[in-house]
């Protein structure tokens, strides 16, 4: 009997104990469905939802390489200083850069609002001497971060970082990857900006600008403004199936100088398209040499010498994955570009392009000659191979 009750009594006690445990167990919570990124197709393929949001969101960018070579005046080329005698030589120009890009979309009761930016890092040589404005040897090495874009538009409304409308509105000058040769405006800018597009194929453009740039006394005007008073940039389009023609006008309020530009763009068939350019400006302040910053001839929208220039070039597409760009350029002061590329497409979203670009600088050996591309001989050849990755 002693025994029995010892085991009833052992049998009790474990069923108390383990029924006190089971009233203590941790009771895991089921977990929660799981929230996947939606593909939003409104704007086009890459953008996806933000998690618990409204707005749409794409990132992209590229990878790129380029390998060039020539005389510096094409702006191809670069030296660099003899280890041993200290001789300057010439070498290759080599410049990697990693481009992020973003995009946002999201429709509102005023519109649709979105955003872009793009943001640039290099690393490399420069197209420049060995001496120069930086250092006496034109070492390769990073080049800082460069904000290219950053801008919000609400319907039509942009304000931000952008380039001018004085080329984004009517267009860069070609497919080719030096197209500057001969300058048709400058770039970076902070706008406050209006877009209208009729839907019918006509549309419109009127922007402030605050320029960029300190310029360079007696070669280039200064293009940050220099008071309360913007620039002010004005165009107009009219978009068909056969092309288009466009029109811009640009007020810079430093030196109180106009400059415009005339598009004519013709789709000659699905596999050439043709563009011709012709710009002209004002210049009297710009070349007046009394001025604390005189812009030798030069502004932040009539880059080019003189009154007048015209670009002209297309592109003949081979194939699906190849094509052929050329640019011809010329200006008043004689200064003639000439680009042409072949671009072929590896496989969807690398491609690799072969350039040559050739300038001759009409009045090198003239008193008055003013050197954009940093000339060292009136004739100036140069050659490139990009190797770029999209994504």
């Amino acid at each position: 009997m002693n025994i029995k009750s010892l085991l009833l009594g052992s049998a009790a006690a474990l069923i108390a104990v383990s029924g006190a445990r089971a009233a203590d167990a941790v009771v895991v919570a089921e977990p929660e469905p799981a929230e996947y990124v939606k593909i939003c197709d409104v704007y086009g393929a890459g953008y996806f939802y933000i998690p618990g949001t409204e707005t749409c969101l794409r990132i992209g960018g590229y990878v790129r390489y380029d390998i060039s070579g020539g005389d510096v005046g094409s702006f191809d080329g670069a030296r660099t200083r003899d280890v041993q005698d200290g001789t300057e030589e010439d070498t290759w120009r080599k410049k990697a850069r990693f481009t992020l890009k973003t995009w946002t979309g999201q429709e509102t009761e005023l519109g649709t609002l979105k955003t872009y930016t793009e943001t640039r890092w290099n690393f490399g040589n420069r197209n420049d001497y060995a001496t120069n404005a930086t250092d006496t040897d034109n070492t390769a090495g990073n080049s800082g971060v460069s904000l290219n874009f950053a801008w919000i538009q609400l319907g039509g409304l942009r304000v931000g970082k952008d380039e001018s409308a004085f080329n984004t509105f009517i267009g860069y000058a070609g497919n080719v990857i030096q197209d500057t040769l001969v300058p048709y405006g400058d770039f970076d800018t902070n706008v406050v900006q209006y877009y209208f597009d009729a839907g019918n194929g006509f549309s419109a453009v009127l922007s402030l600008e605050e320029g960029a740039g300190g310029g360079t006394d007696g070669f280039y005007g200064k293009g940050t403004i220099d008071s309360y008073v913007p620039h002010v940039v004005g165009g107009v389009k009219w978009t068909q199936g056969w092309g288009a023609i466009t029109g811009v006008v640009a007020y810079d309020s430093n030196y109180e100088e106009v400059a415009g530009k005339v598009r004519l763009d013709v789709n000659v068939s699905d596999a050439i398209q043709l563009f011709i350019i012709g710009g002209y400006g004002t210049d009297d302040n710009l070349s007046d040499p009394t001025y604390a910053l005189a812009g030798g001839g030069r502004g932040f929208y009539k880059q080019w010498g003189g009154n007048w220039a015209v670009w002209g070039g297309g592109t003949y597409k081979f194939n699906e994955k190849t094509s052929f760009n050329a640019q011809i350029s010329y200006d008043e002061w004689k200064n003639l570009g000439i680009a042409a590329n072949i671009a072929y497409d590896v496989v969807p979203g690398f491609t690799i392009t072969a350039e040559v670009d050739y300038l001759n600088a009409g009045k090198f050996d003239d008193a008055d000659f003013s050197n954009w591309t940093n000339a060292d001989s009136k004739s100036n050849i140069g050659g490139m191979l990009r190797f770029q990755r999209s994504f």
